[in-house]
């Protein structure tokens, strides 16, 4: 049973970033029907961009206290990303809208390489250790069970900007014109809505969500790199296919459904090989479950079959 609760909460943290980062894929597709593969590489960009901040924090105010570097370094990390965001969009993805549908994924394929190489170019190849800014001595609420605040932050920080997510796009103007974009950008625009703007802020939007998700992953695991985003983002990917891809609320699921998995996955893959695989093998349950999904119900576990109209 401690095995089980200890794999519980190490999969809710992990599933909660992958959430966070399938949204941004998902709010993408649902409204333009582009797959943006370099989103991914946007976490990576807010985890080393916090780090750069946070190592200047140091140096320049070394009595500044955790929880005001930590809100200064989100502060510059989510600025970057989002500005990164628009232009990507702006510049790579907005003259390719009525080309084929290879066109734009190539180029996304391409915006991720060129992301990596750029951020190797400026933090170099080595793994960098990140500061641990929120407590990382665990606690043992149950015998057996341990669960550190990062930890407990991450869940919660990552319910609430969930739960804001929902409300901004069901409860609000802006929310409204991107719902109506997703469903017509046409009719959309003839109605009055800027679809330029909104596509732009929803890349923005969902820039800002991987920045955030890429400070909890580096907290979490205590490293960064430049090539960090690359995994969770397939896995995110991942997750956005299984709750049903375009689908807010399946992204949200089809994380923590991904993150508990290959949580459970990792702790019994011994048991369940007979000693043949260890945890290091614990990638293969997120693209196993990609598999299984696209072959058995490719719309996802909240998608909805639809048809075309003639």
């Amino acid at each position: 049973m401690e095995i089980f609760l200890q794999q519980l909460v190490n999969g809710l943290v992990v599933g909660s970033v992958y959430a966070l980062v399938a949204l941004g894929y998902t709010m993408v597709y649902g409204i333009l029907g582009l797959i943006n593969f370099a989103h991914g590489d946007l976490v990576m960009v807010g985890a080393m961009t916090a780090l750069q901040t946070m190592l200047f924090l140091m140096g320049a105010a070394p009595g500044m206290s955790p929880l005001a570097m930590l809100t200064l370094s989100l502060a510059v990390a989510i600025p970057v990303c989002m500005l990164l965001g628009y232009t990507m969009e702006r510049l790579a993805y907005r003259r390719l809208r009525n080309a084929p549908r290879l066109a734009p994924l190539i180029t996304a394929i391409g915006m991720s390489f060129l992301l990596q190489t750029i951020a190797m170019m400026l933090w170099g190849r080595n793994y960098h250790t990140f500061p641990q800014l929120v407590s990382t001595v665990p606690l043992q609420p149950v015998a057996g069970v341990f669960v550190t605040p990062i930890q407990v932050t991450i869940v919660v920080g990552s319910a609430l900007i969930m739960a804001a997510l929902i409300v901004l796009v069901t409860k609000t103007r802006l929310g409204r014109a991107m719902r109506a974009t997703a469903e017509n950008h046409r009719v959309a625009a003839l109605m009055g809505v800027d679809t330029n703007l909104i596509i732009a802020l929803t890349f923005v939007i969902g820039a800002a969500l991987a920045a955030v998700a890429g400070v909890m992953y580096a907290s979490n695991y205590g490293i960064a790199h430049y090539g960090m985003g690359f995994m969770p983002g397939l896995k995110a990917f991942t997750a956005a296919v299984l709750g049903g891809i375009g689908n807010l609320g399946g992204a949200m699921l089809g994380g923590i459904v991904l993150g508990l998995v290959e949580s459970f996955g990792a702790g019994y893959i011994e048991h369940m090989t007979f000693g043949l695989l260890n945890s290091s093998y614990q990638d293969i349950f997120a693209f196993i479950i990609l598999g299984l999904v696209l072959i058995f119900r490719p719309t996802g576990l909240l998608g909805e079959r639809v048809s075309d109209r003639a």
